[in-house]
């Protein structure tokens, strides 16, 4: 009997169940731990099982709903890192940071339900395409921050030192009050020892961050039976139905929800370019928020950790045979197995241990490549780089991407700006052919002639207008238009600019080349200083100003 084709699921197949199920299952092997981390490293002690809530969830419907076939969906640094800052904010209004009050977890959930439901409704609005259009040197700032964010904050855990708060409260707490717990310090550098350590033979079929859980949290058990930190208790059985507080504090939680929202976003879409380079794939970026809206929906009502694409998971995903849908539906069901009859064992789990296992991440994060030679490749692409990373750090996760997406933009417009001013100038005939180069000559410097190629900015018309009024002399400016397939608003504006500056100072304009679309476009603003070719053009110039 034929099996079911599931055409709503995209890129979905059985013709690769096998290498599913194994890259599945391979990447929940990865994953475990990780989510552990992240949970714990989100919502402090008591955590880390929401953070395999959250893997379990995320992990099934953003393959069942999602648009790129062999990604992964799951807890990553970026969320955790805004779970935690939404803690702080809500902390800062009179809010328990303990989960066990019962008042922090509804209003977290609140948060995550609410960036789920702006996800949706970016892939409905085809937003997708606009995420990926972010600065390379913005995302490279931005991946750095999370890194430089999850080392700050895991080096309290490793020391075995209790901290609360964002970067600065947290390292302040730490060496403030420096007194490292000796246990917790050896356990943490034991992790730090096996996740770096590690030979990539071995790595590659046993992920260390599962080695090191797996020999050190028995270890740890046989050597400090107490006195350092550990996960504590873990809610028994599976998921739980939960109502998210949306009433209380909502502007907060409203702000919380676009920031993972974006992030999500941006986390995840940038994951799916990984994917498609590996897989030879290509994915459908408005259906993978859609997808990412769902889970991450469905998590905030379930109580789990919001996620995203993960980039590790997904390219281990693909490495051990994953192609389709049914590897990152697979590896939740794996998790889930896992949560149902581990959850004793995850208990004794030191908290040093999952702080080695994120050191390791955090570090992974950074963009290095990039940071250690931007400077080397452009001073103001690695100003705009190294500003996004501390304001990620030090400031707000949103506000760096939103200021430096500003600033990339206003450099790239100068940078065109430049070029445009650079291309249109008088004296470039290059162009043109011998007849032309001969009228030309004719006219003098009584003539002055701008060609303007591709899209033209309001900087470069302000440009050009300005080197109008320096040059006195003229009588006659010829705008060749040849070279233009299409004008756009601005563009057109600015043709209109330069029109009048010319025409104030009593000098006949010409508009030469128009096809029929720059043409409809120009009478529309009502210029009418049209010609025919560059030819005619110039022709009727030299007539006029060498009538002899």
């Amino acid at each position: 009997m034929a099996l079911p084709k599931l055409a709503l699921v995209h890129g979905f197949s059985w013709r690769h169940w096998r290498g599913d199920l194994l890259g599945g299952l391979t990447a929940a092997v990865v994953a475990l731990p990780l989510a552990l981390a992240f949970g714990n490293a989100a919502l402090g002690p008591g955590g880390a099982i929401y953070g395999l809530y959250g893997a379990i969830i995320t992990g099934f419907l953003a393959a069942l709903f999602g648009g790129t076939p062999a990604q992964v969906t799951g807890p990553t640094g970026p969320m955790s890192v805004t779970v935690a800052g939404v803690i702080g904010t809500l902390a800062a209004v009179g809010i328990s940071r303990e989960l066990g009050s019962n008042e922090l977890l509804p209003l977290v959930m609140g948060a995550v339900l609410i960036g789920g439901l702006i996800q949706i409704l970016m892939g409905v609005l085809r937003l997708g395409r606009y995420i990926t259009l972010v600065p390379y040197s913005v995302v490279s700032g931005f991946m750095s921050g999370i890194g430089v964010i999850i080392l700050c904050l895991q080096i309290g855990p490793l020391l075995g030192i209790k901290t609360q708060g964002g970067v600065i409260t947290s390292l302040g707490t730490v060496f403030g009050q420096f007194n490292p717990n000796t246990a917790a310090l050896l356990v943490g550098a034991l992790t730090l020892a096996v996740v770096f350590l590690t030979p990539k033979r071995i790595s590659t079929w046993v992920p260390s961050p599962l080695i090191a859980l797996v020999v050190i949290t028995p270890l740890s058990m046989l050597l400090f039976q107490d006195g350092i930190p550990r996960i504590g208790t873990i809610p028994e059985g599976g998921l739980n139905f939960s109502l998210p507080n949306l009433k209380d504090h909502f502007p907060v939680l409203l702000r919380a929800g676009l920031v993972l929202a974006v992030l999500g976003a941006i986390d995840s879409l940038l994951t799916s370019l990984v994917a498609d380079n590996i897989s030879q794939t290509r994915h459908h970026s408005n259906r993978e928020l859609i997808g990412q809206g769902i889970a991450n929906s469905v998590a905030g009502l379930f109580n789990g950790l919001p996620g995203a694409g993960a980039t590790m998971r997904t390219v281990i995903n693909i490495k051990s045979g994953g192609r389709t849908p049914l590897s990152g539906m697979a590896h939740s069901v794996f998790l889930l197995v896992l949560l149902l009859g581990a959850g004793p064992l995850a208990e004794s789990i030191p908290e040093s241990l999952l702080a080695g296992i994120l050191i390791k991440v955090g570090l992974d994060i950074i963009d290095w490549g990039f940071l250690l030679r931007a400077h080397r490749l452009s001073i103001k692409t690695a100003l705009v780089m190294w500003g996004v990373l501390l304001m990620t750090v030090f400031w707000d996760l949103i506000g760096a991407v939103l200021v430096g997406m500003f600033v990339a933009n206003l450099l790239t417009i100068e940078s065109i700006t430049t070029h445009q001013l650079e291309s249109m100038s008088s004296e470039d005939s290059s162009q043109l052919d011998q007849e032309e180069k001969h009228l030309l000559d004719r006219c003098g410097d009584a003539l002055m002639l701008f060609r303007l190629e591709g899209p033209l900015s309001f900087g470069a018309a302000k440009g050009i207008s300005e080197r109008m009024t320096q040059i006195r002399q003229y009588k006659i400016l010829l705008l060749d238009v040849t070279d233009v397939p299409h004008l756009g608003i601005t563009a057109t504006l600015a043709i209109e600019r330069m029109v009048e500056e010319a025409e104030h100072h009593e000098r006949q304009v010409l508009i030469a080349g128009a096809n029929t679309k720059v043409k409809a476009r120009l009478e529309q603003f009502r210029i009418q200083e049209l010609t025919g070719s560059r030819r005619e053009a110039l022709t009727y110039a030299a007539q006029e100003l060498d009538p002899h």
